[in-house]
């Protein structure tokens, strides 16, 4: 009789679990649209956050890129500028040069 029970109890378990089985199936079915959903829109906030963030970082790329050609622009006026005043330093060095060898040569000529 226990042998008899035995199985009869394993048999309702097996049917019981055969139809929690299937619901869970059929629920699980049932909510792979819906779970996909909230996930997909997630998906999508998260894509258009980075596109924005892409965006600001090739608009800041370009504000670098305006900046340094700002730099560059400035830093050759400087050399441009520099260049300019050592030619010039140059040559009244050599004017001073060559007015204080006629001052001299002026003096030599001058009687004491």
């Amino acid at each position: 009789e226990l042998w008899i029970s035995l199985e009869e109890h394993q048999d309702a378990l097996e049917l019981i679990m055969s139809k929690y089985r299937k619901q869970m199936l059929q629920l699980l079915q049932g909510r792979k649209g819906e779970d996909a959903e909230p996930v997909l829109k997630v998906h999508q906030a998260n894509s258009l956050e980075t596109e924005s963030q892409i965006d600001r970082i090739c608009e800041m790329g370009e504000v670098m890129r305006k900046a340094i050609q700002v730099d560059d622009d400035q830093f050759f006026k400087v050399q441009e500028k520099l260049a300019q005043l050592e030619l010039e330093n140059k040559e009244l060095r050599e004017l001073l040069s060559i007015s204080k060898e006629s001052f001299e040569v002026g003096r030599e000529d001058l009687p004491d």
